[in-house]
């Protein structure tokens, strides 16, 4: 899938945020391997650890229907704002478990230009780099 159409599905994701406390829409849009794509947002609560970003959302997805076996070609990231936002840290390790190396991420929001970077620009010491995935 072109980058463009996935940051679009990752742009229709951000308005099913559910951000009262924040007020900062985030949605996510991975494809994997075989070309499935999957969506996510973010989702808040009160207590804020019970939080759900964007991409993990997008993941539980993901392997909601595939199972163990996903494998993340590329995942967009997009928010209604000026500045890009990049996966928060809680996200590239959840990411790591389904990444390569070579999975590409795309970074995009209403204000800058898009980005975008390899898995292994964005996490270098990942257990994706390191080859300790089962």
């Amino acid at each position: 899938m072109e980058h463009s159409l996935l940051i679009e599905k990752a742009k229709e994701a951000s308005t099913h945020s559910y951000s009262p406390y924040s007020e900062f829409k985030v949605g996510a849009a991975l494809e994997d391997e075989n070309g499935n794509v999957f969506t996510g947002c973010n989702v808040e609560n009160l207590s804020f650890p019970a939080g759900v970003c964007a991409e993990t959302n997008a993941i539980s997805n993901a392997v909601s229907v595939i199972g163990p076996s996903l494998k993340i070609k590329k995942i967009a990231v997009y928010t209604p704002t000026e500045s890009l936002t990049t996966p928060c840290g809680v996200c590239r390790q959840v990411i790591s478990e389904f990444a390569s190396n070579a999975t590409l991420i795309v970074c995009s929001s209403e204000g800058s230009a898009t980005t975008e970077m390899l898995f292994s620009e964005l996490f270098p010491s990942s257990p994706a780099m390191e080859g300790v995935k089962k």
